[in-house]
Parts: C-alpha cells; structure tokens; sequence
C-alpha cells in the first residue's frame, strides 16, 4: 500500500471537519502525567503532513555538520509543490526524480522518536506556511521561527475555549489564523459579555510535542490539532470512495 493511501484510510473516519464550532465553554487544568507515545500519535494522525520523496519513496535529505541528515516536513503541500517546482528549475536532473508524498504528522512523529535513540539517523525540520508565519508574527512579536499553532482564551482566569466534538469538550489548536478567527466570533456571539476578554495566542507545533510528551497537565488529554483550511480541501478531495 502506498503512503498517500495509507494516510488516507487512517483519516476517512475522522470527524474533526464536521465537529461544531458554535459550542464553546471555558475549561480549566489540573495536573497529570505526560501523554502514552500511542495517544500523542493518535492526536497526530489526522494531520496530513507533505514531503519531498524520490521515485522510491525515500525522502530528500540535505546534510550539513550541525544537524546532520535532515529531511524537510511541509505543513502546506503548496509550499512543498513550490520547493519542487523551484528545484525543477535550479536542478533539473534532481528536480525530475522527486514528487511530494503526504504523510501522517502522526507517523512522522512515530519515526522521529525511533530515530531518536538511533546513531547517524534522519532528523525532521517542519516547514511552516509562510502567510500562517506571517499571521503568528503580527499577534506576537516574541515569534521567531517554528511552525505556529493558534489558539484562543477567554474570561477572567483565560481559561482556553473549548469545543464539542464527539460528545467529548476538546481544546482545539488551529494551523490556520483565520480558523481560530471564526471560533472566536462564534464565542463572541454566544457569551458577549467575555468578548473583550478573548485572546488568541500563538504556540509552536515543535513545543507542543514536547508538551505532550513530557508535560504535567490535564490539558493535554484535551488538545486536538485542527486541520488547515487546505488539508482539509486536500483530505476531502483524496477520501476513499465508498
């Protein structure tokens, strides 16, 4: 089975594009153990991810003595189509060979913590959309690099909104400014009363999994990654037919 249809079937029953975002609540955290390998992978999964691979499959790797080998992770497969293309141009007999393969986040995940414990391994460098690097700058000027998550707060003690999904109360963390954008006028219109109180601010993906892995608090069993407006588009449009 390939990677693309591999990803794909692990995502058709996926539910995060139909999850209601009119329902939002506050929610406090309390502390507890860091998430098992097998649940940080299962919030990863439906995130698709893009690669630049060769005809075989096997990744680009670029090397250098600081990072040793490094294999790019884009997070738009605009952005990964764009670096082919650009590469097609600068070097047309590299360019010719390769193609962007998507991949599960929660599959790269899995395989950076295998190549974790090993010697001389693959290491990833996530790739972040450039207009969403853009976005995450202008809402705070601390950003400097990484890939940018976005999230939204509110009330008093800025407890995080939250969202039914699944008759489950989930915290959602955008790859998408404008997604989080429309959460929070969907809040603002619910409780008008806490809208001057909400606030979006911006995390970073690579801070995040090691959040997941190693952090202290009830939030985590919580926080699920939302889609980008277009892996969404990307994951519809590549669905397995029934």
């Amino acid at each position: 089975m390939s990677k693309k249809k591999s990803l794909l079937n692990k995502v058709k029953n996926v539910s995060l594009v139909s999850a209601t975002l009119i329902s939002c609540w506050l929610t406090q955290t309390t502390k507890l153990l860091a998430l098992p390998q097998e649940v940080i992978v299962q919030k990863l999964r439906p995130i698709p991810v893009f690669t630049v691979a060769d005809s075989k499959g096997a990744p680009l790797i670029a090397s250098n003595d600081k990072d040793g080998k490094v294999a790019g992770v884009f997070i738009s497969k605009e952005d990964a189509n764009n670096f082919v293309a650009k590469l097609k141009q600068e070097n047309p007999e590299l360019g010719k060979q390769v193609q962007v393969i998507p991949v599960s986040l929660g599959e790269i995940f899995e395989l950076a913590e295998k190549n974790s414990k090993e010697k001389d391994a693959i290491n990833f460098a996530y790739v972040p959309s450039k207009s969403q690097v853009d976005q995450a700058k202008k809402l705070n000027n601390q950003y400097q690099a990484g890939v940018p998550l976005f999230v939204a707060r509110a009330g008093d003690d800025q407890g995080y909104l939250t969202i039914k999904q699944n008759d489950q109360e989930v915290i959602p963390f955008f790859f998408d400014q404008k997604q989080v954008e429309d959460l929070v006028e969907s809040f603002k219109k619910s409780q008008p009363q806490l809208a001057s109180s909400v606030k979006i601010e911006v995390v970073i993906l690579e801070g995040m999994l090691e959040a997941l892995k190693q952090g202290q608090d009830e939030m985590l069993t919580k926080i699920i990654l939302w889609p980008s407006k277009e892996s969404i588009e990307f994951l519809r449009a590549n669905a397995p037919k029934k």
